[in-house]
């Protein structure tokens, strides 16, 4: 049996030590969910590999997951039978109105074509006062001053106020925002790799080079609790990593 989902770059995977930076950076928001799961009926909309979905069953009352991609899809349903998944469209989601307590949604509305399609989606499954969590790269530093987006997966990446406006738009009222940062380890790799770990990695994945054997151990050493989530009211937004936000479903005129 596998255990590891082929690494397209359009998402991150466990147990690949060069993507160990992205893996933690995205296991921290579920980590951080966990708890909020806790007795839920979940979706996971764009469930990618399924890790996220096996950290939220752990509390969930349940966990159902959809997903494009037919390989992620199989590979999801080996791997973590404690999860249900599903193959399908985000902006058509199988599930019936008004089935489900919370929408978790990490890292895909920048890859998507229809952003207020798949809002108005998550309006439709959840019930009335259900949560919708998404995260997101911050467009400010994720692709700092370009036009488009730097991931050539991403379609379109959002600010702060951005995904304010989106679920706004969408008929969800944002409750909650925060900011994903490096903490003081990943700030002392920073300071060791000439400014920013995420550079030294990215630079040498694009010139094609081989990583020099320290770097690929402070990557692989690195875990969830070396990134810090911060609400908004308590550091700038504007510089954060990644931004979360939790919304809750209003109903509609």
């Amino acid at each position: 049996m596998d255990q590891h989902l082929a690494l397209t770059g359009e998402r991150t995977v466990p147990g690949i030590p060069a993507e160990n930076y992205w893996f933690r950076r995205h296991e921290i928001a579920y980590e951080f969910m966990v708890p909020r799961s806790a007795g839920r009926e979940v979706l996971e909309a764009g469930s990618g590999e399924g890790y996220g979905a096996a950290l939220l069953a752990r509390r969930a009352a349940s966990v159902t997951c959809v997903d494009y991609d037919a390989a992620a899809v199989e590979h999801t349903r080996r791997r973590y039978p404690e999860v249900k998944i599903h193959q399908g469209n985000l902006i058509e989601l199988p599930l019936a109105e008004a089935s489900v307590d919370q929408v978790v949604n990490f890292q895909v509305i920048e890859h998507l074509w229809d952003q207020p399609g798949f809002v108005t989606e998550c309006h439709r499954v959840l019930r009335p006062g259900g949560e919708l969590a998404m995260s997101t790269p911050n467009r400010i530093t994720f692709s700092p001053g370009l036009d488009v987006p730097l991931n050539p997966f991403h379609t379109r990446e959002l600010n702060a106020a951005e995904l304010t406006e989106l679920l706004e738009s969408g008929g969800f009222e944002v409750t909650e925002l925060y900011g994903v940062y490096h903490g003081p380890r990943l700030r002392e790799l920073d300071a060791k790799w000439g400014g920013s770990l995420i550079d030294a990695q990215i630079e040498r994945a694009l010139a094609g080079q081989d990583w020099p054997a320290q770097l690929v151990d402070d990557v692989a050493a690195l875990t969830a609790a070396d990134f810090e989530i911060v609400p908004a009211a308590d550091r700038e937004i504007d510089t954060s990593l990644d931004l979360l936000a939790f919304a809750v479903r209003r109903d509609l005129a």
